[in-house]
């Protein structure tokens, strides 16, 4: 089997388990966005997701989005940052990526702003919770949410809040990890009882490559997705 044919075989079985996710929760096929996650992937394996369909791709360092870029040139393809983004990479961020998943507080929303204004850009967000007691997650608490969406919207017109993110609890305890899924659809639901003008929280990113059927089951609008469609990670 060629390589392209194990990509194409693994993309065909991931949208087959994302549809039956879909229908035991008595949600449409085609109700849940799939985002190919290609960090530490090198350009080749971005191509022969392309050449699949694929236009948008998460990655978690800006510096590899930037090499990329430059290997990708003649790709028309959008990079979404799904990692933790430190404050001193948001120009790197305002300048390459299409859309930012990580938006985890006020400091970073600040430094977006003034660098997309700069640039002269808008992009979307997705404000990432913590629904998870992990000191290794990062997210905004979720109590916080509600004042960190209005103040976005007052102080950041470059910013489009259109949902979002989460990190579940990594665990054997498939209710754990269910419990952190559940409580960022429930926090979603609450924010959009409440009305928050200039805000949009249609999307729930959330659920990864071992995970995402749980996520779908509790309300995933996209699933982040790196090993399942791109095979093992070999880290240097």
């Amino acid at each position: 089997m060629s390589i392209d044919d194990s990509m194409s075989t693994r993309v065909a079985q991931l949208r087959a388990r994302i549809d039956a996710a879909c229908a035991r929760a008595g949600r449409p096929a085609g109700s849940v966005t799939l985002l190919p996650v290609s960090k530490t992937f090198g350009p080749d394996a971005v191509r022969e997701a392309a050449a699949l369909g694929f236009t948008r791709f998460g990655e978690n360092k800006t510096q590899e989005i930037r090499q990329k870029i430059d290997a990708l040139a003649d790709l028309p393809v959008q990079w979404v940052m799904i990692g933790h983004l430190q404050t001193n990479k948001a120009k790197d961020a305002a300048r390459d990526a299409s859309e930012v998943q990580s938006l985890d507080r006020l400091e970073l929303a600040h430094a977006l702003q003034r660098r997309l204004h700069t640039e002269g850009r808008d992009i979307d967000v997705l404000v990432q919770i913590k629904t998870s007691s992990e000191p290794s997650k990062h997210g905004l608490p979720p109590e916080e949410a509600a004042d960190f969406l209005r103040t976005v919207v007052r102080e950041c017109p470059a910013l489009h809040v259109k949902g979002l993110m989460t990190l579940a609890v990594q665990s054997e305890d498939s209710q754990a990890v269910r419990n952190c899924f559940r409580a960022l659809r429930e926090l979603r639901d609450r924010l959009k009882d409440a009305a928050i003008e200039g805000v949009e929280l249609d999307r729930l990113s959330m659920g990864m490559s071992g995970d995402f059927e749980i996520a779908i089951e509790e309300g995933a609008t996209e699933v982040r997705i790196g090993s399942a469609i791109f095979g093992a990670r070999h880290y240097s």
